[in-house]
């Protein structure tokens, strides 16, 4: 009996295996959910330079985070938000994000965009990190409504703003110094603090103007510049319209140099002002491409067929800044994950980065560029 028991018990275990082997596999084990992300800037429009400049950083960083196994064993899934650097449009972007259940925003571009935004990404908890606004107000009104969800990896415009006027003075002493900008967060605030250091430097500007973005003729503006004397233009703005003013400046028989600001770096620039761009002054960083810390991304970037320019490598080390603050932290929990980054310093293709109380990248340093022949690199 006990005999016939085993074996009817055996077979019935064979039975099973075999059910399952070939008729039924048993469940797999459940696989962690994606985590989404976002990048978001100008996309489409006259500065949509910037914005493939942060969506190649951004795909770049993920695919390398999900080649490397993830994050604490799940891939990243990126959007791609597209504000056209329209401040309600940017506003409107931010909201899909939430829809769209992003826990990170690698972005804004331009800073108009990246203030309103800001207020809805601290209503629904996501942490935002700035590849390129660089106006003061973005982490200075954060902080001081109490916001701990800002960050931003590049500079601001009080230090950008610091090195043009102490250029302008230590190499231009006693020339008549016009600073232009056009009405943008970004524009105003960099030319507002140029002037500012001009002036306590005991070189005020012989001449403030603003203009218009969109604006194609510079004519009027020109002329008034001629008449005063102006020898030395500062202008705060983006490459479009800088550039359009550069040429416009040449044509009309304006003999002045031009400086600006870090909106200047990209390759668009040139196919704007050709030769009359020769010269041309901006400041940014240290070029990351140049980094130790970036020359495997870099190679990759290159052999792909692309040139991670201006602030491709600025929203690459956004993503790693997160995502290695997640890794510490075990979560997406945004409190958590920005008392981290507060906290700690991270290597990444930019160097190693910590970040202030504000959400401030520490030490930021600006350097000055000159186009010449196509080209810009930093002036020796």
């Amino acid at each position: 009996m006990k005999k016939l028991i085993a074996a009817l018990v055996a077979i019935v275990v064979i039975a099973v295996g075999v059910y399952f082997l070939f008729i039924k596999k048993p469940p797999a084990p459940p696989v962690a959910a994606d985590i989404t992300i976002a990048t978001a800037g100008p996309m489409t429009g006259q500065y949509a330079a910037f914005g493939e400049q942060m969506k190649r950083g951004a795909e770049q960083a993920v695919a390398d985070i999900n080649a490397a196994g993830g994050i604490n064993g799940r891939k990243l899934k990126l959007e791609v938000g597209d504000d056209a650097c329209d401040p309600k449009q940017a506003v409107a972007v931010a909201n899909d994000l939430v829809n769209k259940g992003v826990v990170f925003v690698a972005g804004h571009f331009c800073s108009s965009s990246s203030i309103p935004a800001s207020a809805v990404y601290n209503e629904n908890n996501i942490l935002q990190m700035s590849p390129a606004s660089t106006n003061p107000k973005l982490t200075d009104e954060a902080a001081q409504k109490g916001w701990t969800n800002i960050f931003r990896t590049c500079g601001r415009d009080d230090y950008q703003g610091a090195t043009a006027s102490k250029y302008i003075v230590d190499h231009f002493p006693g020339k008549k110094v016009a600073v232009l900008n056009d009405k943008s967060a970004y524009g105003k605030g960099l030319a507002d603090e140029t002037a500012k250091g001009l002036t306590a430097k005991g070189a005020a500007p012989a001449m403030e103007e603003a203009y218009t973005q969109g604006d194609k003729d510079f004519s009027a503006l020109i002329s008034k510049m001629k008449a005063a004397g102006i020898e030395v233009v500062y202008i705060g703005g983006y490459h479009s319209e800088a550039g359009l003013i550069i040429r416009q400046s040449k044509e009309q028989g304006l003999a002045a140099t031009f400086i600006s600001g870090d909106a200047q770096n990209t390759a668009e620039l040139w196919s704007i002002t050709g030769d009359a761009g020769e010269g041309f002054l901006f400041t940014f960083a240290p070029d990351p491409r140049l980094k130790p810390t970036a020359a495997q991304v870099v190679d990759a970037f290159k052999k792909a067929g692309y040139d991670p320019e201006g602030y491709t490598l600025y929203t690459y080390a956004a993503v790693q800044v997160w995502a290695e603050a997640v890794k510490a932290v075990g979560g997406t929990d945004t409190a958590k994950v920005a008392a981290a980054i507060r906290a700690g310093s991270f290597p990444t293709v930019l160097g190693t980065l910590g970040f202030d109380a504000k959400g401030d990248v520490k030490d930021p340093e600006y350097v000055m560029y000159e186009w010449s022949k196509g080209q810009y690199a930093e002036k020796k």
